[in-house]
């Protein structure tokens, strides 16, 4: 795909007002074989500047997540559906979305992931193609064609919401621990150790 290497966006200009407002292309990290792969909106002033998504209070509330259902931010991958950060922190217009889409789409079908979970109501949407009520819909899932095949799509507060609502807590841990029983990673890899 024209601007990729492997599952890396190398270079990409489609979207102009993300370009002007980058300092960088945010790419997908963890294995390129994960069985999760985590679905975020779009990176943030961290993200843009470290290169890496989900860093930042966000960051470390899903680590903790992971840690309580056995995993490490090293056992899973975590991308977004737009790899620039949008100006002014505003949520990615449509057509970044779609201008985003194949990017996305070719790194589900590289990783080829048993679930996928969307973090946030913009992931689950723009994935569903559907509106979605993300605080009523935690845990729920849905079999959806992405990246060449049928995969089942988790859906999942964002981490932020349990940093201005501490009652979703709870739920956010649960679903992260649900991915995890999906995947049949409960413990990780990371936890073998030098097996």
């Amino acid at each position: 795909m024209d601007g990729m290497d492997g599952v890396e966006v190398e270079s990409c200009t489609h979207c102009e007002a993300l370009v002007d407002s980058r300092s960088q292309i945010v790419n997908g990290d963890g294995p390129a074989d994960a069985d999760v792969v985590f679905v975020g909106e779009a990176p943030g002033a961290n993200e843009d500047a470290e290169g890496v998504p989900f860093v930042g209070r966000s960051g470390d509330v899903l680590d903790g997540a992971l840690r309580d259902a056995g995993l490490d931010r090293a056992d899973v991958r975590i991308t977004n559906c737009v790899r620039c950060r949008p100006p002014d922190n505003r949520d990615p217009a449509s057509e970044e979305l779609v201008n985003c889409r194949p990017y996305l789409d070719r790194e589900l079908e590289l990783v080829d992931p048993e679930v996928v979970v969307t973090l946030g109501k913009v992931p689950g949407e723009h994935l569903l193609e559907r509106d979605v009520a993300v605080t009523n819909e935690t845990g729920s899932v849905e079999r959806v064609a992405l990246g060449g095949r049928e995969r089942d799509v988790l859906l999942c507060l964002h981490p932020a919401a349990t940093l201005y609502d501490a009652s979703q807590k709870t739920a956010f841990r649960e679903t992260i621990e649900r991915a995890a029983t999906m995947a049949g990673v409960s413990g990780g890899q990371s936890n073998l150790g030098d097996f």
